[in-house]
């Protein structure tokens, strides 16, 4: 496997993982401050967003056959 490839997909697990944990300490802080509006926040990862590494590994070794 390409070596960048692998860092790329490290980088974007780490990046998810870092979203996820951010968005549970969110929820979590409102539903102390505010527990009676906590279950209608709204999910927002800030700058913990993979949405720029989606797409990355499409190259050759992951094409079907006969495409």
């Amino acid at each position: 496997m390409d070596p960048d490839k692998k860092e790329r997909r490290a980088l974007k697990r780490a990046v998810k993982r870092a979203g996820k944990k951010h968005l549970r300490a969110a929820l979590k802080r409102d539903l102390g401050e505010q527990p009676e509006d906590a279950a209608f926040s709204e999910e927002d990862y800030g700058r913990h967003r993979s949405h720029e590494l989606n797409g990355q590994d499409h190259d050759a070794t992951r094409r079907k056959e006969g495409k």
